[in-house]
């Protein structure tokens, strides 16, 4: 669904400081990131789970062959796009709070399940569970984003979302560092309660509620965003923000809306170039993001750490692994609005193709073919401690989220015409877990055929062969207006490559706001933009 810009007066216009204004869409924005918290711990909890039940540990009573431990690895993802199917009509009757809460129930019966289950067909349903609630929450936690935050600060606080599944991801390695697998589902069943009840002391979105004919109600969210003010503070903006909705807004929701429901009456939209181009690119870098290595590596990380032997703990890897992950993650997030994309994304991938590289070449020299799920039973000895596979993979992991784990979210909120973007943003996001779901499940399959040192050879041709084909395909966005890059894949106007960074956009604007006497209200914001930043 498209995400229409809440508009908000400068400082110059309004009594309320800086720093109050931005407080309250912060706290929005922090409590929806606790429900991708949540989804980022189940997404890391096979991680946990796989060596668990792998048959090491003699008083387990579930125990996995390799093809249904390739399955648990796996079959979460295979379930999110069918969240994703339901999940933008859910929102839309009910609301993007009261969908961010309903999400959390699902959550926590997973986790309960996870922390009860006597048979494998409990493991399997609890981990189809945490998929498809994934699926639920993206089309809430995304419009609520977009429709509560102002263009000065949707950019920074969209970066946010991917931090917290990282987040997720890295306090779940931590949990099962120290818990086995039953307690850290117990405890991390507590998320998605601390999540429902934050929710209850945000707003909902001013747009649903205006949608809704909620008028006073989006009245008073609004005076809450804007900094815990009167409702008379904010009567003037909320007018102009409310004549904007119904002449523009509605329009183009009604015209998302119709893209949804009638799809097949409208599939002449789907069969034209301004879909094709940039659905088959976002595509192709979702597999690279997915076939570059990280996917199984988030995944299967012990396995592969105890494989080669790390000379620490390989659950102390696992949490470096999380750590460079996040820190990667934060950097591109910095750095993107200056460099761009384009040359975060050559680095990431030419980093990633360099240390899968260095790994494959390791473990070719030390003849290691095959992949150990079990714990080794012999201590190592000084000569086998190596930190060459350590090191690399670490930093293969900090040099995949400095751009290709998160360009395609990226991508997805600028290179689709608004008239296709809701349907066409749920197309790519369902490619992409299908996708890691295909990584996932033939890990196994590709060490056994190619062998441990051909498959990481493999994760650092695609890489490559990505790198070079992004050179030639990917414009640089950055800087771009959603109308510039939609002309670009629709054949119109092409892109050039220079980046027109925060800085210069902002002299920009304060040049345009000096040249019309201050009458330009930079927050005033009619290109409709959102950035999906995700895992």
């Amino acid at each position: 669904m498209t995400a229409e810009t809440i508009s908000v007066k400068t400082c110059e216009q309004s009594n309320i400081n800086t720093l109050r204004q931005s407080l309250p869409q912060i706290l929005a924005v922090s409590v929806k990131n606790v429900l991708l918290l949540a989804f980022g711990m189940s997404l890391g909890y096979p991680t946990v789970l796989i060596p668990s039940l792998s048959g090491g540990n003699p008083q387990e009573t579930i125990v996995l062959d390799r093809d249904a431990i390739s399955w648990i690895g796996s079959v979460n993802l295979l379930c999110v796009p069918l969240g994703c199917l339901l999940s933008g009509f859910l929102t839309q009757p009910l609301g993007r709070r009261r969908t961010m809460q309903l999400v959390n129930i699902p959550f926590l019966s997973a986790w309960l399940l996870f922390s009860q289950a006597t048979k494998s067909w409990h493991v399997f349903l609890a981990s189809c569970m945490t998929g498809f609630s994934g699926g639920l929450l993206e089309a809430p936690t995304l419009t609520y984003l977009a429709e509560v935050t102002t263009p000065n600060l949707r950019g920074i606080l969209a970066s946010t979302s991917t931090v917290a599944v990282i987040s997720g991801i890295l306090l779940e390695f931590l949990l099962g560092t120290f818990l086995n697998w039953r307690k850290v589902a117990l405890v991390s069943a507590a998320v998605p309660i601390f999540s429902c009840v934050l929710l209850f002391f945000v707003p909902e979105s001013p747009y649903w509620l205006i949608f809704k004919g909620r008028v006073l109600d989006a009245q008073k969210s609004m005076a809450w965003l804007r900094g815990w003010v009167d409702l008379e503070a904010v009567q003037t903006e909320f007018k102009e923000f409310y004549e904007q909705l119904i002449q523009e807004s509605f329009k183009g929701s009604t015209e998302e809306l119709k893209g949804w429901k009638n799809l097949k009456e409208n599939s002449k939209l789907y069969s034209k170039k301004s879909f094709l181009w940039p659905f088959s690119l976002v595509s192709f870098v979702f597999f690279l993001s997915h076939f570059s290595g990280l996917t199984t590596l988030q995944t299967y990380a012990v396995s592969i750490f105890t494989t080669l032997e790390v000379p620490i703990n390989k659950y102390y890897a696992t949490i470096m692994v999380g750590v460079a992950e996040m820190l990667g993650c934060i950097l591109s997030s910095f750095l993107v609005h200056f460099v761009g994309k384009r040359r975060m994304n050559f680095f990431s991938l030419f980093g990633t193709s360099l240390c899968f590289c260095v790994v494959a070449t390791y473990a070719y020299l030390h003849e290691i073919t095959i992949l150990l799920t079990l714990t080794p039973g012999k201590e190592l000895t000084p000569d086998d401690r190596n930190w060459v596979p350590l090191t690399f993979l670490i930093l293969a992991a900090f040099c995949s989220h400095t751009g290709i784990r998160i360009l395609p979210w990226m991508l997805i909120g600028e290179v689709y015409h608004n008239k296709i973007r809701a349907p066409a943003s749920g197309f790519s996001s369902a490619a992409s877990y299908i996708l890691g779901f295909m990584a996932n499940k033939i890990f196994f399959s590709m060490v056994i055929t190619m062998t441990l040192s051909g498959t990481f050879w493999f994760y650092s041709g695609v890489s490559l062969i990505g790198l070079v084909t992004l050179y030639f395909w990917l414009p640089e966005t950055e800087g771009k207006s959603l109308f510039e890059i939609t002309e670009h894949f629709r054949g119109g106007t092409k892109l050039n490559n220079q980046v027109t960074n925060f800085i210069q956009m902002k002299r920009l604007k304060h040049r345009q706001n000096g040249n019309t006497g201050g009458e330009i209200n930079s927050a005033f914001d009619n290109k409709d933009e959102i950035i999906n930043i995700r895992l």
